[in-house]
């Protein structure tokens, strides 16, 4: 049964905005995009799976950096427009979720009208991705 997909109000493009939010910490690791086949699989696998706009496939997280998503729910909001992914990061601890090698993608905070990065790099990107 997908039923439950048919609850989400997908966009012009058949993609809904996607929030990893790491359970253990509450930490915001990432933002990305599914399509209904990703969000299909992300329940039927328990990992996250996204959909790579700038690839034009399904991302399955993790598939080149080992830094797979595992997840424990799935929620949707009241406006049935953003989907929030409860996971635990996997693949390095703690664990990496942005293709920088940070903990976080929001790694960046607004100081003096400045973009100042305060999350250090955990691991080199170009250690990561060969």
């Amino acid at each position: 049964m997908t039923d439950w997909l048919d609850k989400v109000a997908w966009d012009e493009r058949g993609l809904v905005p996607a929030i990893a939010q790491e359970r253990g910490t509450g930490d915001v690791l990432m933002f990305a995009w599914m399509n209904r086949e990703a969000l299909q699989k992300t329940a039927e696998l328990g990992r996250a799976v996204y959909w790579s706009r700038s690839r034009g496939k399904l991302w399955f997280k993790g598939e080149e950096s080992g830094h797979v998503q595992q997840v424990h729910e799935i929620r949707l909001d009241c406006d049935n427009d953003v989907v929030l992914l409860k996971v635990t990061q996997q693949g390095h601890a703690p664990g990496i979720a942005c293709h920088t090698g940070r903990h976080s993608c929001f790694f960046s905070v607004l100081e003096n009208g400045q973009w100042k990065p305060v999350d250090p790099v955990l691991k080199d990107p170009q250690a990561i991705y060969k």
